[in-house]
């Protein structure tokens, strides 16, 4: 059933006690940021509801799906932590994809062509050049079946045409509102190839209705598909899912991402920008509206943020600098428990605490981990041995805590004179190698008496 126009929100309220949404990428390649934020949108929708969250994998593309980019599909969207209620593959259903097409071919919705690529693409060329649309002129519905089997003696096979009501077609889309299209100004779709395959058109429509989908939230590309579905869904189960249509994310660059380019892929963010998964899900989760970003620790924490009717028109820009701020943030909130198993053997929660507010990356705390656990060769200019040398001498007996750095740099401040930057850049520089990081009250105590003292006096320790 459609949605009544003005009414979108008050079905919304009727229909989330059993939502059902679906994400459906085509394993012919990575996938890229543009699709987790299909996906995050997808899920967060369905466990705002209480509903399911179903992967499909529109594999029916034989020449370009594979398995290796199906696995990566998957494992991609288990670092998110969007994690499937059920699964689907496209290529194991199609004899339903059959099955529905005998339907159709039963009730003169779909019917057979002959016209090769090249007069289609002559037929279209003449259209544009007499200003009208690019639409099938149907001239197939006219064929006697003498004239198909001549087609076929000739060595030609079919491909096979969803014959469109030329109606109004509509709906009330949950983002981008009431849409609606003249059947006569589309073009019959293409359903089957010459080869017999089903193309997406099909195979969704029947996966939808079947697998029981009643949100489909999708792309803004899509807008003309689903005009076309919605005649396909009322002939194949007088039922039609609601629909989101989503504005698309553009690069930095203002490009659109493409998956078989590698643009933004969640492999190459995840092993070679070292992003948190956490900071990409909270960043999708609200880009594209006007609210504020809010970093969370969870997928299930970032459903209270969820409204699909927050979302505009206007198109998004991926910014990875302020991707990488929220990673930032994403580990400053992250408790030791929620890191340990990446982080190196021997980091405690101890360390974590003092050294998380300094991570942009979690790699970063490797060289953390080495000025405490490990050696580090001291920064030190000469006009500050002499000053060093003598905190070594002063350095406070064991055991070290807190307060062992403001007993050590008071000593220091009386016995020199120096104060500010003069007194504590020389001492941080030496101790850790490093110019800035953690408050060295925290840190001195996790270095140790040991380590403090030989670096005090130039020693790589």
């Amino acid at each position: 059933m459609l949605v009544p126009t003005g009414q979108a929100e008050l079905y919304w309220k009727m229909k989330t006690d059993f939502m059902k949404v679906r994400f459906a990428p085509s394993p012919t390649g990575r996938l890229h940021a543009g699709n987790a934020r299909i996906a995050v949108l997808n899920w967060l929708m369905a466990k705002k509801a209480g509903g399911t969250f179903l992967l499909r994998l529109d594999d029916t593309d034989t020449e370009r799906s594979t398995e290796e980019f199906a696995e990566a599909i998957q494992q991609d969207l288990a670092w998110l932590g969007l994690i499937w209620d059920e699964f689907a593959v496209q290529s194991h259903r199609m004899d339903r994809y059959e099955l529905a097409a005998e339907k159709l071919k039963a009730e003169g919705r779909l019917y057979p062509c002959y016209e090769t690529a090249d007069e289609l693409g002559l037929k279209r060329k003449i259209a544009l050049q007499a200003g009208r649309p690019p639409i099938y002129d149907r001239e197939a519905l006219k064929l006697t079946e003498a004239d198909q089997a001549k087609y076929e003696a000739e060595g030609r096979q079919p491909h096979w045409r969803f014959k469109l009501n030329h109606s109004v077609i509509e709906w009330e889309d949950l983002v981008r509102g009431h849409s609606h299209f003249e059947g006569q100004n589309l073009s019959d779709p293409v359903l089957i190839r010459e080869d017999g395959r089903p193309l997406y058109t099909l195979t969704s429509c029947v996966d939808d209705l079947e697998l029981d989908v009643t949100h489909v939230l999708r792309g803004e590309d899509h807008v003309s598909n689903t005009a076309v579905q919605v005649q396909l869904f009322e002939a194949l189960g007088n039922r039609v899912p609601f629909f989101a249509h989503i504005s698309l994310m553009v690069g930095a660059d203002g490009q659109g991402l493409s998956k078989r380019l590698g643009s933004l892929s969640l492999g190459s963010l995840r092993e070679d920008e070292g992003l948190e998964p956490m900071a990409l899900n909270s960043y999708l989760a609200r880009l594209g509206t006007p609210d504020p970003i809010e970093v969370r620790q969870t997928p299930q924490a970032l459903t209270e943020l969820f409204d699909i009717s927050r979302f505009g028109r206007a198109t998004p820009r991926f910014d990875p600098v302020e991707l990488g701020h929220l990673n930032a943030k994403v580990l400053h909130a992250a408790d030791f428990a929620s890191v340990q198993s990446r982080l190196p053997k021997g980091f405690d929660a101890e360390l974590w605490d003092v050294v998380r507010p300094n991570l942009e990356k979690l790699s970063d705390a490797q060289a953390w981990y080495d000025i405490c656990r490990g050696e580090v060769k001291p920064d030190i200019l000469a006009e500050d041995a002499e000053f060093l040398a003598l905190a070594a001498e002063h350095l406070p007996p064991a055991p070290w805590d807190k307060g062992t750095w403001k007993e050590l740099t008071t000593v220091l401040k009386e016995a020199t004179g120096r104060k500010g930057k003069q007194l504590f850049l020389p001492l941080r520089k030496a101790l850790t190698g490093q110019d800035h990081g953690p408050e060295l009250a925290d840190l001195l105590p996790l270095i140790g008496p040991v380590h403090a003292a030989a670096r005090l006096q130039g020693k790589t320790a």
